[in-house]
């Protein structure tokens, strides 16, 4: 941990043998299994039919340094989380092995569990000892809590032991264990072992890409858990408002936004599930504003796109866009009504059948129109919408809708034919959040529109028949959010 010149803490033999003794007996419970363990096994039995015969290896990731020996808040990667079902109280450094068998996989946790109150590591070890860092399960509690046969993490070097052609890694979870793993194979390969063995980082990128592919139709329990953290995110959006006094008043008024959002994200969930953009005045129209150190001034708009992040991992993606002092100005209510016109119109095409690429080009649709007849193309939106042209897209410049679920852009790894140019399925979660963003020093458009920014993003499930509005709770029309202002 970087502060063994520093440390005080005593070793002396008489010193262990005190600190050691006079512990009352702790009766762990057995737990109930949870919720979600049954659906992660269909996970784990899906992605097992897609690659028989191979061992395939899930890291949760280890903790990473935010300085010298502080840490980030821990997070498992997600793909780990998506198969084991454990959410924000993973231990670091476990891993998920599916050991290959005749029939499919056998699955195996394996992790660090508490030491024990007759070990150093107890007492002494900053970083996962329990007077540190909290004791952490038992293997019989977490094999209990998500119906998974665990082992101790030490007997993981068995599998590396047996690393061959056949193994497959999340490259990305942990980049340690991943060189471990690559140079185990390489050598195997050296000594003759297997003549097959090779580092094969297109095996294990075709492992991770059939792993994010599958998370594009989302299970029941995914669904819930999607309808809870969007619930949750209201919570925040109204906080927000209620603070709004306060927030005006400090000369970095996002700030208190963001902290007043993390507040309701840390009590009703584990986090954000991104940082929040909170984003005044001309800093909307900076889409990945995240700095949030500007003042929010009367007379100006807020952008707010923000998610709770459940202990599941589960996030919400919402942005709202609010008149500060309550009122939209007749130049905001046009940009926000043509913004709320481009969402409804891809939400109106929404239905399993057609192609993810036809909701953007909906919005697109009535975002070239609306520019064109405000006279700011130099071309009409017919001529705009061809794809060598695209003049609208200077106010408009990002994607309309990305997967959402356990990552606040899921899927991330699929093919495009199976992502962008894939067809639309029931059961799918994802963001419509078009947007017109006029830059404070833009000569192409009148000085009044200058620094005004406007994104409007939903939440949207795919139904047998249609779509439904996850986040149609949050005020969405002029009316409804001048209102929800007021109140």
């Amino acid at each position: 941990m970087g502060n063994e010149n520093r440390s005080t803490t005593p070793q002396s033999t008489t010193f262990q043998e005190y600190i050691f003794a006079n512990w009352a007996e702790r009766a762990e419970a057995r737990p109930q299994q949870r919720a979600q363990a049954p659906y992660a096994a269909d996970r784990r039995a899906r992605i097992s039919g897609l690659h028989r015969g191979e061992r395939l290896v899930i890291p949760a990731g280890p903790a990473k340094a935010r300085a010298n020996d502080t840490d980030y808040p821990y997070r498992a990667h997600s793909a780990f989380s998506y198969l084991t079902g454990w959410g924000s109280d993973s231990v670091p450094g476990s891993v998920l092995v599916l050991e290959p068998t005749a029939n499919g996989h056998d699955a195996t946790l394996y992790l660090l569990p508490t030491a024990g109150r007759g070990s150093e590591e107890f007492y002494a070890n900053a970083a996962i000892g329990e007077f540190w860092t909290g004791p952490r399960p038992s293997l019989a509690h977490v094999a209990a809590d998500l119906g998974l046969e665990t082992r101790h993490l030490d007997e993981f070097a068995d599998v590396l032991e047996a690393t061959d052609g056949t193994t497959r890694i999340v490259r990305e979870a942990d980049r340690d264990l991943t060189d471990q793993l690559d140079g185990r194979r390489l050598l195997a390969a050296e000594l003759g072992a297997d003549a097959g063995v090779s580092i094969d980082e297109d095996g294990d990128t075709a492992f991770f890409r059939d792993l994010s592919e599958m998370r594009f139709v989302k299970d029941e329990y995914e669904i819930r858990e999607m309808r809870l953290a969007v619930d949750a995110t209201k919570l925040g959006f109204d906080d927000v408002i209620a603070d709004l006094p306060q927030i005006i008043q400090h000369p970095r008024g996002e700030r208190l936004v963001e902290g007043t959002f993390y507040r309701r994200a840390r009590a009703e969930g584990n986090a954000v599930g991104y940082d929040t953009i909170a984003a005044s005045g001309p800093h909307a129209c900076t889409l990945h504003w995240t700095r949030n150190d500007g003042p929010v001034v009367p007379g100006d708009l807020i952008l707010m796109d923000a998610g709770i992040e459940l202990d599941s991992l589960y996030t919400a993606d919402i942005t709202r866009t609010l008149p500060v002092d309550g009122t939209f100005t007749e130049v905001q209510r046009q940009v926000y009504e043509a913004v709320l016109e481009a969402a409804d119109a891809a939400r109106a095409i929404v239905k399993p059948g057609i192609r993810f690429r036809e909701i953007h080009a909906a919005a697109m649709g009535v975002i070239a129109r609306k520019t064109a007849e405000w006279g700011f193309l130099p071309v009409t939106a017919e001529e705009s919408l061809v794809p060598e042209l695209q003049y609208h897209r200077r106010y408009m410049v990002h994607g309309t809708s990305h997967h959402l679920g356990i990552d606040v852009h899921d899927c991330a790894q699929a093919r495009r034919e199976l992502y962008l140019d894939g067809e639309v399925l029931e059961g799918m979660v994802f963001t419509i959040e078009p947007g017109l963003y006029f830059q404070p020093d833009d000569l192409t458009v009148p000085e009044e529109f200058r620094g005004i920014g406007v994104r409007i993003e939903d939440n949207i499930l795919v139904t047998a028949d249609g779509s439904e509005n996850l986040s149609e709770g949050i005020p969405r029309t002029v009316a409804d959010v001048e209102a929800w202002l007021a109140r």
